[in-house]
């Protein structure tokens, strides 16, 4: 699917949100969905799963291992949905999607309908990328 939109991603997105109860009432799972378009034009999904002490996770850390499984790194574009609104990435998100590749600085992170920022503008100074005329092309 390389000529994705904004509404193609989120609406890959959307349906896979349906939130679950998981071992007791405060531990619950897909309560949010991502979404991303790789640099091939691939479109993996995940949701979230919160749980205690830290060790659930977000759903754009579920859609990334996704992308991972398949041999890819390299993000286009990226959206985070609830049942009724698109969500930013969180920090954790934000940093683990450069790490994956630093290339992921350039993609697109939607943050409604009609608006969106690349992935660098959410983490202005980064330490794997200090400034936008920095090359982001992964050590080899």
């Amino acid at each position: 699917m390389k000529n994705c939109n904004f509404q193609d991603l989120i609406d890959a997105a959307r349906p896979l949100v349906r939130p679950l109860t998981l071992g007791r009432p405060d531990f619950d799972a897909a309560t949010v969905a991502a979404a991303i378009l790789s640099s091939t034009g691939r479109i993996y999904t995940g949701v979230c799963i919160h749980l205690s002490c830290g060790i659930g996770f977000c759903a754009e850390h579920a859609a990334a291992a996704e992308m991972i499984k398949a041999g890819e790194t390299q993000i286009q574009m990226v959206v985070a949905v609830t049942e009724d609104c698109i969500l930013a990435p969180c920090g954790r998100c934000r940093e683990f999607l450069i790490q994956i590749d630093p290339r992921n600085a350039d993609s697109t992170v939607i943050l409604d309908d009609d608006h969106s920022v690349n992935l660098r503008d959410l983490l202005p100074h980064h330490w794997l990328i200090p400034n936008s005329e920095q090359d982001v092309t992964p050590n080899a």
